[in-house]
């Protein structure tokens, strides 16, 4: 596959996100056994943090 560097930066930004998303304790350990009150949470602290 050849390296294409529009990609690769799109790819960079997803993995450093997952990174700052695992921050939060209540994200990386799954806490919430509903599935809606997950998402939401990862919706909330996707916006807190940008």
């Amino acid at each position: 596959m050849k390296y294409d560097k529009h990609r690769n930066k799109r790819r960079n930004r997803i993995e450093i996100m997952f990174g700052k998303l695992k921050d939060w304790r209540r994200m990386a350990t799954r806490y919430d056994r509903c599935l809606e009150v997950f998402l939401s949470a990862i919706a909330l602290a996707l916006t807190v943090i940008y």
